[in-house]
């Protein structure tokens, strides 16, 4: 072609080919457009929108989702959100209130925090593929049972203002008959901790009464008292003669308390304190505006099995050797629904892990350097500013100082000292305070106190002439006397080679994504994708207080506005709240908002709640939780709702109906076409519908919550948004409601701009609940848009019929809807293998582990089944390699049944087979070792081992072990 000569097609060019080529869609989801051609066909349809028109009913379909901004690709999107994180300042916060700046190690936050070896863990009610991140935490109870000095302590909870709720209501629970209905709370505890004990106590007839400790309280009512250790002004006092006052009135020490300074001070559980919760968040874990963080709760070995959230134990597997477990599932809510004292949805275990991480960083010698480095700069700068004349209350303190000074200067201070490039907490309008932390330097130090008195000359020089001039003696009263850490793992693993290598060899314990498909119906465990999760670290977001100035945090407040519009557009809600930090509390608030709109027409009777005997075992609890009654719902052979059962309960409970709780597409994976007559049903009858939206990735796009009658629906930011699990935490569950239920969205007392008009009390500690990771369901819903959502959904949905279509002629398909199609997961059955060949479905759950699977969800919501979601982001082979995984175990099942293997000794029995039990000597199963450890050619290429055999779970939970074998136990080696 001649130089000057052009095609018109370079003079014109398409704007297909000037369009940017890093689509996330094509990232994201893993069938090609051939693929799912040829996948609806193998189905007898003709495309993928036929397949989709049959299965979505047709009185509920939505055409795609208006509102959203068109899909950006990863490289635009890290540049926008980029440009949003720039907004939040990086001024240093000494705000306090129970948040910390922290340093993450970097081997930690490179290793655990940014690594998907971590991060896409399922919960591990698998055990033996669940090993690293459990003795992870094995470690943090141990950690906090040692320094709170308590007998145990559960692997995590929420944050520490829920963890003290969950302490008042277990301590309620032990409460003897009659029932004492008084919790005492200091007025020194964390304002927001107060507030959310007041939020959980209210619904339960619980009076809460803030008290003040200084002067005498009367116990006689009380079951309970919390207080603050030390307080939130920064004091800490001896409580061992109000925890003597308690005993004597039978009423329990709740004591909330910073996890640091008790490497210094004398530990709630020897001054006689029943119950010490508190925040881990300041070993390493970023601020990130609130959340997530891992709480802690430890209490005495009496209350072992009231004891709320997930306890790691650690019991033997099948070759006797030692085997870690999650121990005492039955008080868990899918086995005890609304009777259960623990809450599977309440902890943050990917935090937990890296507050674990921290404390063997630095080990009991480093963690105390850091608290009296800590505590020196505090005594100092309290010894310069009483010299300076500023009034400071005496008492023992650790990091914390509140400073009185004239009222007229208290503006002209806190902008002074923000003007230097650091936030204080205004306490009162004459008085400010302060809270030093690891990272601050003495530079930082100097610069903050000379903002309290600018003509003063304050250098370096001097304040380290003060500092080494003072006594830094602890009242003796108050001193912590007692050792703490001695375990091995606390003292072997300072040296970053020796911390990697174990790091490691915990990830490696581990089945997650980056090992195969977690297949989890209900779960959603799907991609989490890098450009999604890259922000998340972003120093503009992790080093964020939650209460920091609103003109300081305008980044993340447009976040959270574009997120929450965005999350109403889905749902066609007229608003949402982000608060919630869990999918339990999801539930928790969005019954509460309905009861408080009930009593906000004088329907003050209206508490019974409506739930199908299908539903989650969440929503019963959240539902006693929230001061309803409980009335069941029966469901028919399709496991559907029986809509005259529920028309009969609606019609029977009308005068004091409250809600109905309902799931959609329903628990057993169908979308069940009478929904909007039952929504009618119960709106006839003066209630609401409470929708839960564990199975959103069914209707993004195709249907909606608020277009199917839904009043208010929780949603799951870990599922359907890509937030990943975090091996069982973090979560967001926050809520959408129709427009009259607008105005009773949650608040918070320290920041008036959330929530509604009218709204009910906080949910979580801080305002947006977990707002650090808030990031990863922004950058999915903008890189994905209306389009790719709605393909998303319809792509689930092809998955999973897909799958059963080619598992149909080997397992029975439990529901289907009436025209044979499933929603986005769907059940098999095993229940006849158990009369056949003695094989329950736990066997197979542990024989995928030898095939390098994790298995679906056992025997929910149908015993002895299993519940498959494969999710929109596998890839086809990946769908087959689990179906015909599934097909060769049925073979070897068929094996048993036909009597070539006993039924006490074959590969199913005996799996899963660990690596030192397939080379060993004493082989003498009647199938080949071969079969036993590669039973397909996948496994011979990609190997995944576990490193224990079966658990004993009925062992651990007669010998319960809670922490880390003691140091003496290491003697005899």
């Amino acid at each position: 072609m001649p130089l000057m000569q052009k095609t018109s097609a370079m003079i014109n060019p398409s704007s297909q080919e000037l369009e940017k080529k890093d689509t996330f869609l094509r990232r994201h989801i893993g069938i090609t457009d051939n693929e799912a051609l040829k996948m609806v066909q193998t189905l007898g349809f003709d495309s993928l929108d036929s397949l989709i028109n049959q299965t979505v009913p047709s009185n509920i379909r939505i055409s795609g989702i208006d509102g959203l901004p068109s899909p950006a690709g990863e490289h635009d999107m890290l540049a926008e959100i980029r440009t949003i994180a720039s907004k939040n300042s990086s001024i240093k916060s000494l705000i306090g209130l129970g948040y910390s700046n922290t340093i993450t190690p970097p081997p930690i936050l490179r290793n655990i925090l940014e690594n998907p070896g971590w991060y896409t863990q399922y919960t591990p009610y698998q055990a033996e593929i669940s090993q690293g991140r459990m003795e992870a935490l094995l470690n943090f109870q141990t950690m906090v049972s040692d320094l709170t000095g308590m007998d145990i302590a559960n692997a995590s909870l929420l944050d520490e203002g829920t963890a003290a709720a969950e302490a008042m209501t277990m301590a309620y629970g032990l409460n003897g008959r009659p029932k004492k209905k008084a919790v005492l709370i200091s007025s020194s505890c964390h304002p927001q901790t107060i507030e959310v004990v007041q939020t959980r106590a209210e619904p339960l007839g619980i009076a809460t009464q803030v008290v003040d400790l200084s002067s005498q309280i009367e116990l006689n009512d009380a079951f309970a008292i919390i207080i603050q250790y030390p307080d939130t002004f920064g004091i800490a006092e001896d409580f061992s003669k109000l925890a003597m006052r308690a005993s004597k009135n039978k009423a329990l020490v709740i004591a909330c308390c910073d996890l640091l300074s008790l490497t210094l001070l004398k530990p709630p559980g020897e001054f006689g304190a029943d119950i010490a919760v508190g925040s881990a968040q300041r070993f390493g874990i970023p601020m990130g505006f609130g959340g997530p963080h891992a709480a802690f709760f430890a209490t005495k070995e009496a209350h072992k099995r009231k004891i709320p959230g997930r306890i790691i134990g650690v019991s033997k597997d099948s070759n006797g050797n030692p085997a870690l477990r999650l121990a005492l599932q039955t008080r868990e809510q899918h086995i005890r629904r609304d009777k259960a004292t623990s809450n599977i949805c309440t902890a943050q275990v990917l935090l937990a892990n890296i507050a674990a991480a921290y404390g063997i960083y630095h080990g009991p010698t480093g963690l105390k350097a850091i608290a009296e480095r800590i505590r020196k700069i505090t005594l100092t700068s309290i010894h310069l500013l009483k010299e300076w004349g500023f009034l400071i209350a005496d008492g023992e303190r650790f990091d914390t100082i509140t400073i009185q000074s004239p009222q007229a200067k208290t503006d002209d201070v806190m902008q002074s000292i923000e003007n230097c490039g650091f936030n204080v907490r205004k306490v009162s309008n004459d008085t400010i305070g302060l809270s030093f932390d690891e990272t601050v330097s003495v530079d930082e130090a100097v610069s903050v106190l000379k903002a309290f008195d600018p003509v003063r000359s304050l250098t370096v020089d001097i304040f380290e002439t003060a500092a080494s001039s003072l006594t830094d003696s602890i009242t003796p009263s108050l001193e912590r006397a007692s050792p703490f850490l001695e375990h091995e793992v606390f003292n072997k693993y300072q040296t970053e080679t020796e911390l990697l290598r174990y790091l490691k060899r915990l990830e490696s314990k581990d089945l997650s994504l980056t090992t195969s498909m977690i297949p989890l119906g209900s779960c959603t465990m799907k991609l989490n994708a890098a450009a999604e999760m890259q922000p998340v670290t972003w120093p503009e977001f992790s080093n964020v207080h939650p209460f920091a100035p609103s003109h300081q945090t305008t980044g993340y407040i447009e976040l959270i506005n574009q997120l929450e519009t965005w999350l109403a557009r889905i749902t066609d809600f007229a608003a949402v709240s982000i608060q919630p930090n869990a999918g339990s509390q999801g539930e928790y608030a969005g019954l509460l908002v309905i009861r408080e709109f009930h009593q906000s027409q004088g329907h003050t009777n209206r508490d019974v709640c409506l739930i199908p005997n299908s539903a989650h075992g969440t929503n019963p609890a959240s539902a006693v939780m929230a001061g309803m009654k409980v009335v069941p719902v029966s469901c028919d052979d399709l496991g559907n709702i029986n809509v005259e059962d529920l028309e009969k309960k609606a019609e029977l409970h009308r005068e004091n109906l409250a809600a109905l709780m309902i799931t959609y597409p329903s628990t057993h994976g169908v979308f069940e076409s009478s929904i909007q007559e039952i929504c009618q049903i119960i709106h006839n009858n003066g209630g609401q519908v409470y929708m839960d939206g564990a199975n959103m990735n069914a209707q993004c796009g195709l249907t909606s919550p608020g277009f199917i009658g839904a009043d208010v629906c929780h949603l799951n930011l870990h599922k359907t948004f890509c937030i990943p699990h975090g091996g069982g935490g973090p979560g967001v569950g926050p809520i959408g409601v129709a427009e009259h239920l607008k105005p009773f969205l949650p608040g918070h007392s320290l920041n008036s701009q959330v929530g509604g008009e009218k709204p009910i009390g906080a949910i979580s500690a801080a305002p947006y609940g977990s707002a650090g990771i808030l990031p990863i369901s922004w950058a999915y819903i903008r890189m994905m848009g209306s389009s790719g959502l709605t393909q998303a959904t319809k792509i689930a949905i092809l998955n999973a019929n897909y799958m059963a279509k080619r598992l149909e002629a080997h397992f029975p398909i439990v529901y289907r809807s009436e025209n044979g199609l499933v929603a986005h997961e769907f059940i098999i059955d095993f229940r006849q293998w158990k009369g056949l060949a003695g094989i329950e479905v736990e066997d197979v759950a542990k024989r995928l582990m030898d095939y390098g699977f994790h298995a679906p969800t056992m025997s929910w919501p149908v015993p002895g089944t299993m519940m498959i979601e494969p999710t929109e982001s596998e890839c086809r082979d990946e769908l087959d390699r689990l179906c015909d995984a599934l097909i060769s175990i049925k073979s070897e099942m068929e094996r048993i049944a036909n009597g070539d293997w006993p039924q006490d000794d074959n590969p199913l029995k005996n799996a899963p087979h660990t690596s030192s039990r397939v080379v060993s000597d004493n082989w003498s199963s009647p199938y080949g070792r071969e079969l036993a450890a590669f039973p397909t050619t996948w496994t011979r290429n990609c190997k995944y081992w576990p490193t224990v055999g079966r658990v004993d779970n009925v062992y651990g939970d007669r010998n319960l072990v809670c922490s880390c074998v003691p140091m003496f136990e290491y003697e005899s080696d």
